[in-house]
């Protein structure tokens, strides 16, 4: 891992029902190597990462009426992307909304490459889907975030070097 990580903001957006907003990612160069993950990004210039989680919760779904809450998770990752490794620190956001139509319409250049769609997910679909989610515990963290609410300090999830 290289000393300087990207700062990178995560939104765990839920809607009035509880259901997480995830989008679905593809390698822009084999687009059958799919993934689902939270909206989120960089923190651009001398923006906070609240900041950015709602910069970049507007540009990737068009929603804006939103809530922040506290920082649920942090964690350390690495991977290959678009021919690149991105390293990065994220922190997850505990985001609310009511506003559940969304529209994609603020995509850079590499997300309309790599974005196919949004999709809102229960828990239990969360917890029964086979398919990739990123980060990988997310399913469970979820679950806890409903049963218990959020945790007193953001916990520390385990590095994902992939």
């Amino acid at each position: 891992m290289p000393d300087e990580l990207r700062r990178v903001a995560r939104v765990v957006l839920l809607d009035p029902e509880d259901r997480i907003l995830l989008m679905h990612g593809y390698e822009p160069d084999d687009p059958t190597r799919t993934w689902w993950f939270t909206p989120g990004g960089g923190v651009e210039g001398a923006e906070t990462r609240e900041e950015a989680a709602v910069r970049e919760l507007k540009e990737e779904t068009g929603i804006t009426e939103v809530e922040v809450g506290p920082v649920l998770w942090t964690r350390i990752c690495s991977f290959p992307f678009d021919g690149r490794r991105w390293d990065q620190d994220e922190s997850y956001f505990l985001v609310r909304t009511t506003q559940t139509e969304t529209v994609m319409d603020g995509l850079t250049e590499l997300e309309r490459r790599s974005v196919e769609g949004l999709r809102w997910w229960t828990s239990a679909e969360l917890s029964a889907t086979r398919e990739t989610v990123y980060p990988t515990r997310l399913a469970g963290l979820l679950k806890t975030l409903l049963d218990e609410g959020p945790p007193a300090a953001p916990v520390v999830l385990a590095p994902e070097i992939v």
